[in-house]
């Protein structure tokens, strides 16, 4: 069940999250559409959202980032889109690290 972020006891596919637009309600910028999710086997869990950075060309060429966005840092799923809050400086950070401890290449 997920509380407070959307309606409890609806169940939710991962393809349900790819088609979502991710929306930054800092600054209202469309961050592009979830990609992947890290999940949190041992706790059952879903811990971040992964959305392709705009570098990538329809995902088929590498050499950009992928912003990570914590569940934490989850406000709202909608119907339509999940609104995220995220500074500038946070997103930038999480991205950079994730690119450093990422040990395989995503697909």
């Amino acid at each position: 069940m997920i509380q407070n972020k959307c309606i409890v006891g609806i169940p939710m596919k991962i393809s349900d999250f790819q088609t979502k637009d991710v929306i930054n309600i800092v600054d209202g910028k469309k961050l592009g559409q979830v990609s992947d999710v890290e999940l949190d086997l041992k706790q059952g869990r879903i811990d971040a959202i992964v959305v392709p950075s705009y570098s990538k060309f329809l995902g088929f060429f590498g050499g950009g980032t992928e912003l990570v966005i914590p569940w934490r840092n989850i406000v709202k799923i909608g119907a339509d889109v999940v609104l995220v809050k995220m500074d500038d400086a946070k997103a930038s950070a999480r991205a950079e690290e994730y690119e450093t401890t990422v040990l395989l290449p995503r697909p």
